[in-house]
């Protein structure tokens, strides 16, 4: 999805959703990091939104049959907005104050609240599929993330199964490495962590 993309996504969402705060979850977050391309994220075709502290099933409903997988707007633009939840993802402690606000141009003052890229990195690590795999290290070969901000967010941030912190704290050694030259591993490297 691209920034263009992303903004139509935010105008329709708030539109459909009558609000002026969206909380945007998954890889388009980055528009509000960075104003460059991130090819990663561009190859996605959807957008995770919901009502910021609204995680209700009404605005769900709303958004899945307005502009979700399958609707008119889907089929019209080759891209949809999928219902997300502060409960998508796993997060680190303290993600809320770290919101980056991103004003969509024609909005009408609608504002997506996005993760912070850092808080974004960490969680699409932690959901290890190849794409996020590839989204991470993208943003790490962009210079857009700080290994050691990620250590430390790491440290809080509540992981379901046992040795998942170990795998993203080697995966932030490996960025870490590479960084500093040591190494050509990519920071997506490393065992999935169901594996």
């Amino acid at each position: 999805m691209t920034r263009k993309q992303f903004n139509h996504a935010v105008r329709a969402a708030a539109a459909v959703l009558n609000t002026r705060k969206l909380l945007v979850i998954g890889s388009q977050a980055v528009h509000a990091s960075t104003d460059a391309p991130v090819p990663a994220a561009e190859r996605s075709m959807e957008a995770d939104i919901a009502v910021l502290d609204a995680d209700g099933p009404e605005s769900a409903d709303i958004l899945d049959g307005s502009i979700g997988e399958m609707s008119m707007f889907h089929q019209t633009f080759g891209y949809c907005v999928r219902r997300a939840t502060s409960r998508t993802a796993p997060l680190p402690e303290g993600w809320r104050e770290r919101l980056v606000p991103y004003v969509a141009p024609d909005a009408g003052g609608a504002t997506a609240m996005c993760l912070d890229i850092h808080d974004l990195w960490l969680s699409k690590a932690a959901a290890g599929r190849e794409k996020d795999r590839e989204f991470c290290a993208a943003v790490a070969e962009m210079g857009l993330v700080d290994p050691a901000t990620l250590y430390a967010r790491l440290d809080g941030m509540p992981l379901p199964e046992p040795g998942h912190k170990e795998i993203l704290r080697s995966r932030i050694e490996a960025l870490a490495a590479r960084r500093a030259g040591k190494t050509d591993m990519s920071a997506g490297a490393g065992p999935h962590p169901k594996e």
